[in-house]
């Protein structure tokens, strides 16, 4: 059977099919940003150690990467905007290896703001990544399945963690590398040199991400994307993107979504940003053995998405939300309550409710928006930042509580109260709109 011509709908934004090889090589590109990611997770415990950090100060790892995210989104969004998702995803895959390769600078001075510097130009990178593809992946096809395409492709997100974490791991972690405590005891010119051991084993990761960037940068530039970026008139194109934010300011649902996203990232990143601490201190191991735990949290990730994926096509995407927040709340209270290995174990089954999350969120928010779907998913984009926020007050709450990594674990649990709240209204819009339309249809 031939396949019908790839066309745009009507309105310009949605295709009549799905073009898939375009579509999976956009799908590599979350693995990509994951990878990224979760290297901050391995990064975190190492530096904590290499530069003698609190538990505070090893937060700002997050804080650097995720405020490029903050800052970028918008400029992200006027790209899209004046030239294209293509054009905006080639800028973010140059800015993620310009990040990676000033790694190399900030390990010749062994300076730990020179690495934040670093992290935060791949952020800027990701930002654009995100920005564009996010909402790329959901306009790539029919409009009803736009939720469920992005889900589709969140389910290559931990792939790209594990395989962060894994090379992060177990290229930085040694089993020869001196503890905190044996550093604190050593002379200070032998300490130093442990530690710019440490410091410069964190280089070979970033090299072969730069050697990927550069193949999927080549696989983007030549292959053809659909623009998906409306039929309005020039007139309306022409409007300002502070038109729109006014226009979204004044949306309740879309602020909302925001909020939702925020808290949510803000959780994920706490949740697995102190992953290594917590099995460290619950099963008294080494960086690299707790690094395990750290892995089998993407592992559960992945199975909470595939299973996601099928939920949804019985329920409705913010049902799905709302089930997996519950449960969330629920293995979160064991890890804090729990004083045993087994709370780590929790921790670990809390990834598995939130594989759904952020696509979610971020369908239903952007859903309907039109004319300002751009800069409404630039808006979620920047609202990532809550993974640099949120994990700084875990941070501070452990350092309140003499490294108690498990009352830590309190902050997510109340951000993810807020995301089944937000998941609950909606349920009770989509009930609303459904009675609505029965009405129409019985009239």
């Amino acid at each position: 059977m031939t396949k019908p011509a790839l066309q745009q709908t009507p309105d310009g934004f949605y295709l009549n099919r799905t073009p898939w090889f375009a579509f999976l090589l956009l799908c590599c590109i979350f693995a990509l940003w994951a990878a990224a990611a979760s290297m901050n997770d391995v990064l975190i415990a190492h530096f904590k150690k290499a530069f003698l950090l609190s538990d505070f100060q090893t937060a700002f790892v997050q804080s650097a990467f995720y405020l490029g995210y903050f800052f970028v989104a918008i400029p992200a969004a006027m790209v899209v905007r004046r030239f294209s998702y293509k054009t905006t995803i080639l800028i973010g895959l140059m800015l993620y290896m310009g990040g990676c390769m000033l790694f190399f600078p900030a390990a010749s001075t062994a300076k730990y703001g020179m690495f934040l510097m670093a992290l935060f130009v791949i952020a800027a990178g990701l930002s654009f990544l995100e920005t564009a593809c996010n909402t790329y992946s959901t306009l790539m096809g029919p409009r009803e399945t736009g939720t469920r395409r992005l889900n589709i492709s969140q389910t290559f997100h931990p792939f790209g963690a594990m395989a962060g974490v894994y090379v992060g791991s177990f290229v930085m972690f040694k089993d020869s590398d001196a503890t905190r405590e044996q550093l604190t005891q050593m002379s200070a010119s032998d300490a130093a040199v442990q530690q710019l051991a440490m410091i410069q084993s964190t280089l070979l990761p970033y090299k072969w991400m730069i050697a990927v960037l550069i193949l999927v940068f080549v696989l983007v530039a030549i292959t053809r994307y659909p623009a998906c970026k409306g039929t309005a008139t020039a007139d309306v194109k022409t409007r300002s993107i502070g038109q729109s934010l006014a226009r979204l300011a004044r949306n309740p649902r879309f602020t909302f979504g925001v909020l939702a996203q925020f808290l949510y990232v803000g959780a994920q990143v706490g949740v697995w940003s102190f992953t290594i601490r917590l099995a460290m201190q619950m099963g008294g191991m080494n960086e690299r053995s707790a690094s395990w735990f750290l892995l089998g949290t993407f592992a559960a990730y992945f199975v909470g998405k595939m299973v996601a994926n099928l939920l949804m096509r019985k329920l409705h995407p913010a049902q799905v939300l709302a089930l997996y927040g519950v449960l969330t709340i629920v293995l979160l209270a064991y890890t804090i309550l729990v004083p045993n290995i087994s709370a780590v174990y929790a921790a670990v089954g809390v990834s598995v409710f939130l594989g759904p999350c952020w696509p979610t969120i971020y369908g239903l928010t952007i859903d309907g928006l039109g004319e300002d779907t751009g800069v409404g998913g630039s808006l979620l984009v920047m609202s990532i930042v809550g993974g640099g926020v949120i994990p700084i007050f875990q941070g501070l709450l452990s350092d309140a509580t003499h490294g108690n990594m498990q009352i830590a674990y309190t902050v997510p649990l109340l951000c993810f109260v807020v995301i089944v709240a937000y998941a609950v209204s909606r349920m009770r819009h989509s009930r609303g709109a459904q009675v609505s339309a029965n009405a129409v249809v019985a009239s």
